[in-house]
């Protein structure tokens, strides 16, 4: 016998490590195609926002146009002319560069029957008693954004107790008692160039956005292949371990 031999592993002992490291194998690439369709759809993203954000402002679209709009429209510069009404506008809990407030939804009458939910900018908590309002007559211009519908991760919107967590455009339009016909999207209004930044500060729509699912595919990929070694090494220990006949 030879001294310097070793005993196998228990054949179960091994099943258990090899699907133990199958496992980890198989889940590493799943994160990692996850990864590159989500680097597929921010890359997407950056040159939907590149095209749109910055051209020249077109009619903000109304109801015949409603059906046909999708994603490549996010973004996209429009402008719309109306009546605010104040007295119906809603605050939507948010987070921005400025930190934590509002953003301040107001409703823009472009017609007698049909309305424009505007986001005329944010708010810091200390304005949310008395949020600043300018002439009722304006022409907005602004970015076109798609509903928000139900709210955010774990804060569902209370139209009831008047608690928003998302710009979701059918229940503020539904709780407001918007009569007629609303937009299906909402507006992000850009501030006036060359103007004093008033209250609600306008422009603070994220137009930049990291993009490091490339790296973290990579790394699951990577992870993947250090498990697919441990496979080998570990069916070819076996072998090795193996009393000879």
């Amino acid at each position: 016998m030879n001294p310097s031999a070793r005993s196998p592993r228990p054949p179960r002992a091994l099943a258990i490590l090899l699907a133990a490291c199958a496992l980890a194998c198989a889940g590493f690439v799943a994160l990692g195609v996850w990864q590159l369709e989500r680097l597929a759809w921010k890359e997407a993203l950056i040159a939907r926002v590149d095209r749109n954000a910055h051209g020249e402002p077109v009619p903000a679209p109304g109801p015949g146009a409603w059906d046909a709009l999708t994603r490549d429209d996010e973004y996209r510069r429009v402008r719309a002319r109306g009546r605010f009404d104040f007295g119906r506008e809603v605050l939507v809990s948010a987070t921005t560069e400025l930190g934590q407030g509002y953003w301040v939804l107001t409703p823009l009458q472009t017609a007698p029957d049909r309305w424009l939910l505007v986001n005329r900018g944010f708010v810091p908590p200390e304005l949310r008693t008395q949020v600043p309002h300018g002439a009722p007559e304006q022409e907005v211009t602004g970015l076109l954004r798609p509903t928000e519908p139900g709210g955010r991760l774990l804060q569902s919107n209370d139209p009831a107790a008047g608690r928003w967590y998302s710009r979701d455009v059918a229940a503020i339009a539904r709780t407001q008692g918007l009569a007629g016909t609303v937009a299906p999207y909402f507006v992000d209004a850009q501030p006036v160039p060359g103007a004093e930044p008033p209250w609600p500060r306008a422009g603070l729509t994220v137009l930049r956005f990291r993009n490091d699912h490339l790296v973290y595919a990579l790394t699951w990929f990577a992870l993947a292949a250090i498990m697919a070694a441990a496979i080998g090494y570990l069916v070819l220990d076996a072998r090795r371990a193996r009393p000879a006949d």
